[in-house]
Parts: structure tokens; sequence; C-alpha cells
């Protein structure tokens, strides 16, 4: 274990863990801005439209910051060598990342580390998305009058 710390394997990945976090912190801040704007523009329309609406800006601003992640995993890999010659970096980190694991390309020996912490990192950040998700869908169903059949289903 110390050989590996030593190597730089953990510190390389938290570093990288830290700069996605601070990445996904930065569009929580445009999410937030985002659903809020969908909020306004959708005012006048229909309460399932505007939930559609704002739901549909959060979750491709969630994407795009997943994208955004794997795409500096990608980098570090490639800046490292940590994939075998003619291998795709970017492949290997969205695998990785969404702990998918294919297990068609192996890291080099001397970076086997950053794959699990890819993982790692990816699961806490779909963790925090799906949060995200949850509190304004929640928060947007508490401020949008819904009417018709949920309401009266609610009702009962």
């Amino acid at each position: 274990m110390s050989s590996d710390l030593l190597q730089g394997e953990i510190l390389v990945g938290f570093g990288v863990s830290l700069a996605n976090i601070a990445i996904h912190a930065i569009m929580m801040a445009v999410l937030v801005w985002t659903a809020h704007r969908a909020s306004i523009i959708t005012r006048d329309a229909h309460a399932r439209l505007r939930l559609i609406v704002v739901m549909w800006s959060t979750v491709t601003v969630l994407m795009f910051a997943h994208l955004c992640e794997v795409i500096v995993w990608g980098a570090t890999y490639d800046l490292l060598n940590a994939v075998p010659h003619g291998a795709d970096a970017f492949y290997f980190a969205f695998v990785n990342y969404t702990t998918l694991g294919y297990g068609d390309i192996v890291p080099a020996t001397r970076w086997r580390l950053l794959g699990p912490l890819t993982a790692m990192n990816g699961v806490l950040l779909f963790g925090w998305s799906t949060a995200v998700i949850y509190d304004i869908l929640r928060t947007v169903a508490n401020v949008i009058p819904m009417t018709g059949a949920a309401v009266r289903s609610a009702d009962r």
C-alpha cells in the first residue's frame, strides 16, 4: 500500500477527484440558475410542460457536467500514459467513471489504482446528481400547482 501511495497513484487520483468535485460544484451553480430560468420562462405554460422543461434542463446540465468530468479523467490517463499504446483513454475513463468495467483495456501496472479511484469518484458524483434531481423535482412539484388526476389521487 505505501509503495502505491509513494508512487503517487492515490495522490493523483485524489487530486483529479477534487478537480471533478470542483467542476460538479460549479455546474451545480449553473444548474440552479438554469432550473430557475426554465421555471421563469415557462411560468405561463401548463404545469406538466413546465415540469418537463425544468427537469429536462436539469438533467441536460448534469449530463454535461459528467461528460466534462470524464474528459478530465481521460486527459489524466492520457497525460500519464496509464493506458496501453493505441488504447482510447477517454473510453477507458468513461468505462471506469460509470463503473461499467468492461475490462477490455487494462491500465499500466504503475497506474492500476486510478481505475477504482475513477469509479469511486463517478459513484459519488452520480449520487450527488441524483440527490439534486430529486430536490429540484420536489421543489418544482411544490411550487408548480398540479391539477387533474394527480391532485385528485393525492387527496384520497
